[in-house]
């Protein structure tokens, strides 16, 4: 590859196309985009700098663009292509994947059958055995953040909310997360390390299988008191190694959660996971339950439409009267080019 390319490879927003809005958020929004000189098809992520200042939220920005940078080779993480920004906004732009989040397809369907969320769990809990391997920190897991690609495998996006520098012996005591999936460590305030995110995966599996959370209440604080209080309730006939699993993951005490004291490797050798080839769910060798509905690289019928019908004002994202690349304190470091891309 010449050295021209090479440079090019350091993108600005004007070497995109923006095409659809495909998600939204606190600091800014996704835009389903199109490289101008590759024709590739991406996410685009793009925030504001000044409600990131607003909100004190640098910290959370530049975690989640390191753990991006780690350059994942892991087939249920995402992967970051490049970074950059300008005076006003910071863009990621990451891999396109148009099956939907599994909050959309869990909505329409009410529920999953267990073989099918013991599919997704397995990828789950994959991806988080290798974040923790990383000494990484998830914290955020939910099924908005939990997208399928076009072979109805799962990936997990958005690492705003992860730590870095989590060995097995550390801790760390800052209140984060979604109120739903919150372990009651959390919402005590007590130190808490990586077996939260066993407790996050406890409650998505629960929520496949039952369509809610496991102590799902419109009030925060009813919810946060179900959480640390009441028991565990299995609402219906479901096996006894689904009962198992949840009922592991979902211990209140740390200490006895299952995952706590071998993390990936405890998880994986339960009753529940036994029908799962781990090597083959890596090479993404097993066939999917569900293989979401996609006609093209850029169909978004399984888009949130509330999304998607939200108009793109080009001007505001490819300013022109700004340089390529800016130089600002508090997103020192910023721009990054996927090795393989330059290589």
């Amino acid at each position: 590859m010449n050295s021209a390319y090479i440079q090019h490879c350091r993108a600005c927003a004007a070497d995109f196309d923006f095409l659809t809005t495909i998600g939204k958020g606190s600091f800014g929004r996704v835009f389903q985009v199109v490289h101008k000189e590759t024709g590739k098809i991406y996410a685009m992520k793009v925030l504001s700098k000044e409600h990131i200042r607003k909100k004190n939220e640098v910290k959370h920005v530049m975690a989640e663009l390191s753990v991006l940078k780690a350059n994942f080779h892991h087939p249920f993480l995402v992967s970051l292509h490049f970074s950059f920004q300008n005076k006003d906004k910071l863009y990621f732009v990451l891999d396109h994947l148009n099956g939907g989040e599994l909050f959309s397809h869990l909505q329409k369907e009410k529920h999953f059958s267990e073989s099918r969320s013991r599919f997704y769990a397995a990828q789950i809990a994959s991806a988080l055995g290798y974040l923790h391997d990383k000494n990484i920190i998830y914290r955020d897991l939910k099924p908005e953040n939990l997208l399928l690609d076009k072979h109805g495998y799962l990936v997990l996006t958005d690492f705003g909310l992860c730590k870095e520098g989590m060995t097995p012996n550390t801790v760390t005591s800052t209140f984060c997360g979604t109120p739903e999936y919150l372990a009651p460590e959390i919402i005590l305030k007590k130190p808490y390390d990586i077996s939260v995110d066993w407790w996050c995966l406890g409650s998505v599996l629960y929520e496949m299988m039952y369509g809610l959370p496991p102590f799902y209440s419109r009030d925060h604080n009813e919810m946060y008191n179900r959480i640390v209080n009441e028991p565990l309730k299995i609402k219906r006939s479901i096996s006894a190694a689904s009962t198992d699993i949840i009922t592991g993951l979902l211990q209140k005490d740390k200490n006895k959660r299952l995952g706590s004291k071998g993390d990936f490797n405890e998880v994986k050798e339960q009753e529940f996971f036994k029908v799962i080839d781990w090597e083959k769910l890596l090479r993404r060798e097993i066939k999917a339950p569900f293989i979401p509905r996609i006609e093209s690289e850029t169909d978004v019928r399984n888009i949130a439409e509330d999304f998607v019908k939200i108009k793109i004002n080009p001007a505001s994202l490819v300013p022109q009267n700004l340089a390529m690349t800016h130089r600002d304190h508090d997103f020192a470091d910023f721009t990054y080019v996927q090795k393989n891309l330059v290589a």
